[in-house]
């Protein structure tokens, strides 16, 4: 028997229990790995951008040549073990737990006072789902950025692990913890935020609602949203993506404490060379990136049964 506590008056009865979230961060896993392990060699062009500006300075292009030139075609491959599996994990906790506590702030609000604070919802939602994702990601994008800027650190993820954890400690694992918490955080928050409103403003323009639309209206509104997500994400993180890859390279801004660390590498490299360098490249793979990513979540959750959660206006109900 389903508790009424898990049925919303307006979901059409629809079922917000332990199972749907569980579907809700199983599509997450699966959309976030297969979205940045497919964009791995535009990540390591990227990357290489941002901690060699001078060596890498012909553009996104121009990195790719250069790069197949000179360490061949599988250095763009490099950490794909460590992003795969590491946005799995992200996308786990990220997606299932955006969906766990956005639902539970409308069961505590209401749909009525949900609907008028619904950005809000989604900010906060997405901001606390993203420092738990974050505690997972961390390890493994340490691993990832270290092998992208010296291809001969690691023969893979584990031999990365093992390296890291002999020469730095478990400290080294979190060295970029609290810049990644500064990209990803603000990334997520605009990410979630944009998607959801520009999706229902999208629906609204037309007069509808996702439950009314085939499936193929839906897919192009949340690859359409996810473009414009982001790219309005990349630009709002760009700052620190720049800086959490600058510090994890061996060396990088000397050796004091952590926050000593990433003032040095701010100074150093410039407040508008950490919001530009690189950018680009960034907002056409996070641009692709994110509209895949809503594109393949929606695809799951149908496969799997399950029918995303979206705001609802109770007023306009009839």
């Amino acid at each position: 028997m389903v508790s009424d506590n898990n049925v919303l008056a307006t979901s059409g009865g629809k079922v917000y229990d332990l199972m749907y979230y569980l579907k809700g961060a199983a599509a997450g896993g699966i959309c976030c790995s297969i979205t940045h392990g497919a964009l791995t060699p535009v990540d390591v062009v990227k990357t290489r951008v941002q901690l060699d500006p001078v060596k890498y300075n012909q553009g996104l292009v121009g990195g790719f040549r250069q790069i197949i030139a000179e360490e061949g075609a599988m250095a763009l491959s490099t950490g794909l073990g460590a992003t795969a599996g590491g946005y799995f994990i992200q996308g786990w906790f990220k997606f299932g737990g955006v969906e766990f506590f956005k639902i539970n702030t409308v069961k505590v609000l209401g749909e009525e006072k949900a609907w008028e604070n619904k950005t809000l919802i989604y900010l906060a939602s997405a901001a606390a789902a993203e420092t738990i994702a974050d505690i997972f990601l961390c390890p493994l994008e340490a691993v990832r950025i270290r092998s992208v800027s010296d291809p001969s650190f690691c023969d893979g993820l584990a031999d990365g692990f093992g390296k890291m954890f002999k020469t730095e400690g478990f400290g080294g694992f979190y060295a970029g913890f609290a810049p990644i918490l500064a990209k990803q955080v603000p990334y997520t928050m605009t990410k979630f935020a944009v998607q959801g409103n520009v999706a229902d403003f999208t629906y609204a323009s037309m007069g509808t609602s996702p439950d009314e639309c085939s499936q193929t209206t839906n897919l192009g509104i949340s690859l359409f949203s996810g473009v414009v997500a982001g790219v309005a994400s990349a630009i709002v993180s760009h700052p620190a993506d720049t800086l959490l890859s600058k510090v994890n390279k061996a060396g990088a801004g000397g050796d004091g404490p952590m926050m000593s660390r990433l003032m040095n590498i701010a100074k150093e490299t410039g407040f508008m060379k950490l919001c530009t360098v690189g950018l680009l490249p960034r907002c056409v793979m996070i641009g692709s990136l994110t509209a895949g990513q809503f594109g393949i979540y929606d695809t799951v959750m149908g496969a799997l049964g399950a029918s995303k959660f979206h705001f609802h206006n109770p007023n306009a109900e009839h």
